[in-house]
């Protein structure tokens, strides 16, 4: 065989792999997008630590981006060769501090918590890093939820208690989807919103009805929607 021939069918079978490795990459049917709020995170028995950059505003942060399959099931560490690079999105990252915070503890600056979303999720996306977090950043503002809820008259207020089925509708309103609930429980037993899941589809480019919605984190027919701007700022909740 010549040498012009051997460097053809070089090539071929490298276009061939990457085309086999890209079908991969994107082998999954839609992403949860989870925002959580930091109130519901903070008030429970294992408390929480606010980021190094201070104490976040009062508006629901996000969790993270989330390969999902249709069955319920999802892809995790899909390329464990892969690390968290800063200089991949350093033009974002006051933008996630202020959006994407971690508050567990220790108190930290959120990388540990943004590299976790990365490598369990983020690998399996088909995006590269920049595009990851550009693209959940993205869907926060589009989705808006605080702003929808206030909308609806359903404000965080300690002590009040507001219909599931009226936070579900209120988001509804405002991103044209029906999100689910899951709630969690405070340290005085009482059942509250804590995480919000909107689903995107595999190309993440748009808000779609959801598939399938998660097991667990149900919630009782009224739940809190607990203030996060009483609480007093220290680095531990």
């Amino acid at each position: 065989m010549m040498k012009s021939q051997k460097k053809l069918l070089i090539k071929i079978i490298v276009v061939q792999c990457l085309l086999v490795l890209c079908v991969a990459s994107q082998d999954f049917d839609f992403f949860y997008f989870v925002q959580q709020w930091p109130a519901s995170y903070c008030d429970t028995r294992r408390s929480c630590c606010y980021p190094t950059t201070g104490k976040p505003d009062e508006d629901f942060s996000i969790h993270g981006l989330w390969p999902n399959y249709k069955d319920g099931k999802w892809p995790q560490n899909c390329d464990r060769e892969s690390s968290l690079d800063e200089s991949e999105f350093s033009d974002l990252i006051s933008t996630m501090e202020k959006n994407w915070p971690s508050l567990a503890c220790p108190s930290s600056d959120g990388l540990k918590f943004w590299s976790h979303e990365w490598l369990k999720h983020g690998t399996c996306s088909a995006l590269n890093q920049h595009a990851y977090f550009q693209t959940a950043l993205d869907f926060k503002t589009k989705s808006n939820l605080l702003q929808n809820l206030n909308n609806a008259g359903i404000k965080p207020r300690n002590g009040d208690y507001y219909g599931v089925e009226s936070i579900k509708k209120a988001i509804e309103k405002g991103v044209g989807h029906t999100p689910f609930i899951e709630c969690n429980v405070d340290s005085q037993g009482n059942h509250q919103l804590y995480q919000v899941y909107l689903c995107v589809d595999s190309s993440a480019s748009k808000f779609i009805d959801c598939p399938i919605f998660p097991h667990g984190g149900k919630c009782g027919s009224k739940i809190e929607f607990p203030s996060f701007s009483t609480n007093d700022d220290h680095d531990e909740f």
